[in-house]
C-alpha cells in the first residue's frame, strides 16, 4: 500500500511538472508581443533613396571585393552632430583565420570612440544581441571599449520576445535560466576557437535560438539599413543596404526605442529634422510586418511582371508558394541564393537553400530560375526582393532572412520599402544589380542551378521539414 501510494505522489507529481512545461511553452509561444515590435510606419516621400552593396568574387586565394556599406556608414558617423544610434547583432572580431577577413568591428569601433571625442556631448547609443557576449558567458571586448568611452549600450533582452523553439525553450524557463550563464566556461566558444570559452549554461540559453537581428544605423542626418553585420568573420560576405533622410529616421528611433523600454536602456533622442519631399515612397517595416507587405506584393504581381529574390535563407513556406504561385500566373521569378555551403569556416549541408530550390524550379512551370552566388568560403547574405512591373517598381529589404524565425515576430528585424517610378535612380541601380549577377558581367558571380542541383533531394527535404516541424533550426 505504501509503494502504491508512494507511486501515485511520483506520478502525481511528474504530471504535475509536464503540465506546467507544456503551458510555461504555449504561453511564451503566443503571449503579447512588448509595444513597439511588429512595427509598420507610415509612408513618407523622399527625392532619394542609395542603393549600397558589398560583393565578393573571384578565386579563394585571390579574392576581389568591391565594399561600400561600411566605408559610408564610417562617413555617416562623422556626419552626425546631435545623435547616432546603432543597431547591430554582430559586432565583434572573432574567427579561425581562414581567410584574411577586415577588421569591421575595430574599425567601428575606433569610428565611434573617435566621433565621442571629438564631440563628447553627442549622444551615442549602441544596442546589440547577447550573441557578442556568448549569452552572458564572457564580456564583449568591443563593448567593453565603448562603454569606457562614454557610449551607452544597450544588450537586448530578447526573454521578452516569443519563444521559438517551444518545444525546448519550455524546458529551459522551467529548470535552467535560474542559474544564469556567467562563470568560469570550459567548453569552445560556437563563433570562434579563439573566442572566450563558455559555460554550459550559455550553450543551454543558445539553443533558444532567438536575437536581435537588426543592422541598422541611424543620426539626425541619415540612416542605413542594412543586411551587413560588423563582425570580422562577416566581413567578406556580399552584402545589400538602403541609405534613407527624413521622417523615417524618426520611424526608426520609434522601433529601437521599443528595444530600450524593454531592456532597460533608457531614451532615445527625437528626430526633429525637417521632411523630405519627392516621388519616392519609404516606408519602415519590423519583425510580421514584412511578411505582410512581401506577401501582399507577390500576389499583386502580374503576368510578365518580374520578381527578383537575392537572399541568404529562403525556408518560409507562405513565400515559397506565393512565388510558386506566382510563377504559375505567369510572372518571371529569378532567384540568386546562396547555397549554403559555408558558415564561418565550418561546412554545411545545403539547408534551407537547395531543397526550397529544388521544390521551386521543378514547381515553377519554366517561369522561376534559379542561381547560386559563387560563394568561396564567404557567405552571398542580402535579404532582399525586387517587384520590377511595368512603370512602377518595389523593394524590401533589410535584415530579415525569409525564414519563419525572421518573419513571425520571433527575431527583431528591421527591413526598408522602397517605391518608385522605374526612372528612379535606385530602381535603375536596382536593376543594374540583379543584371550583372545573374548575367556574370565580366566575372563568374553566380553559378547555374545545377552547379548545387540535389541528385537525391528526399533526405534534404525530409531534414528540412522536420527542422521547421520541431522548430529546431536556426530558420
Amino acid at each position: 500500500m505504501k509503494n502504491f501510494i508512494k507511486k501515485n505522489k511520483m506520478l502525481t507529481f511528474i504530471l504535475i511538472l509536464i503540465t506546467i512545461i507544456i503551458l510555461t511553452s504555449v504561453y511564451h509561444s503566443y503571449k503579447p508581443l512588448p509595444e513597439g515590435v511588429s512595427f509598420e510606419g507610415d509612408v513618407h516621400y523622399v527625392s532619394e533613396v542609395d542603393f549600397l552593396y558589398d560583393i565578393t568574387y573571384g578565386e579563394k586565394n585571390n579574392l576581389e571585393k568591391e565594399h561600400e556599406i561600411f566605408d559610408r556608414i564610417y562617413e555617416v558617423i562623422e556626419e552626425a552632430e546631435e545623435f547616432i544610434v546603432i543597431d547591430m547583432f554582430l559586432f565583434n572580431g572573432y574567427h579561425d583565420g581562414e581567410m584574411d577577413y577586415p577588421p569591421l568591428s575595430s574599425n567601428l569601433m575606433e569610428s565611434l570612440i573617435s566621433k565621442k571625442k571629438e564631440n563628447p556631448e553627442l549622444d551615442i547609443v549602441f544596442i546589440t544581441d547577447e550573441i557578442n557576449t556568448t549569452y552572458g558567458s564572457h564580456e564583449a571586448e568591443e563593448l567593453s571599449i565603448l562603454e569606457d568611452n562614454g557610449i551607452r549600450i544597450v544588450e537586448t533582452n530578447v526573454k521578452v520576445l516569443r519563444d521559438s523553439n517551444p518545444l525546448y525553450s519550455g524546458v529551459w524557463r522551467v529548470f535552467f535560466q535560474w542559474f544564469g550563464q556567467g562563470g568560469s566556461g570550459w567548453i569552445p566558444n560556437p563563433m570562434a576557437k579563439e573566442a572566450p570559452e563558455t559555460t554550459v549554461r550559455s550553450y543551454l540559453k543558445l539553443l533558444n535560438i532567438k536575437a536581435n537581428h537588426r543592422k541598422v544605423i541611424a543620426t539626425d542626418k541619415t540612416a542605413i539599413i542594412s543586411s551587413a553585420n560588423p563582425h570580422d568573420a562577416s566581413g567578406l560576405h556580399s552584402n545589400t543596404a538602403f541609405e534613407v533622410s527624413g521622417d523615417i529616421i524618426g520611424d526608426i528611433l520609434k522601433t529601437e526605442q521599443a528595444i530600450l523600454d524593454f531592456s532597460g536602456g533608457g531614451t532615445l533622442p527625437k528626430y526633429t529634422g525637417q521632411a523630405e519631399e519627392g516621388d519616392i515612397a519609404v516606408q519602415l517595416l519590423t519583425e510580421r510586418k514584412i511578411l505582410d507587405h512581401i506577401l501582399e506584393e507577390i500576389k499583386e504581381s502580374k503576368d510578365k511582371e518580374e520578381i527578383w529574390v537575392g537572399m541568404f535563407y529562403l525556408a518560409e513556406r507562405k513565400i515559397i508558394e506565393e512565388l510558386i504561385a506566382a510563377a504559375n500566373r505567369g510572372v518571371t521569378v529569378n532567384l540568386i541564393l546562396d547555397p549554403n555551403e559555408h558558415a564561418f569556416g565550418q561546412q554545411k549541408i545545403g539547408l534551407p537553400n537547395r531543397p526550397v530550390a529544388a521544390e521551386m524550379v521543378e514547381e515553377g512551370q519554366g517561369n522561376i530560375e534559379l542561381r547560386w552566388y559563387n560563394t568561396q568560403g564567404e557567405q552571398y547574405h542580402p535579404k532582399m526582393i525586387y517587384f520590377k512591373r511595368a512603370e512602377e517598381s518595389t523593394i524590401i529589404g533589410g535584415s530579415a532572412n525569409f525564414t519563419r524565425r525572421n518573419l513571425y515576430d520571433l527575431n527583431l528585424e528591421t527591413d526598408i520599402k522602397i517605391t518608385a517610378n522605374n526612372n528612379a535612380q535606385v530602381m535603375k541601380d536596382m536593376n543594374d544589380y540583379y543584371l550583372r549577377l545573374w548575367s556574370n558581367e565580366e566575372e563568374m558571380y553566380t553559378l547555374p542551378y545545377e552547379n548545387y542541383k540535389e541528385d537525391m533531394p528526399i533526405v534534404k527535404k525530409a531534414m528540412y521539414r522536420l527542422q521547421k516541424i520541431f522548430r529546431f533550426t536556426t530558420y
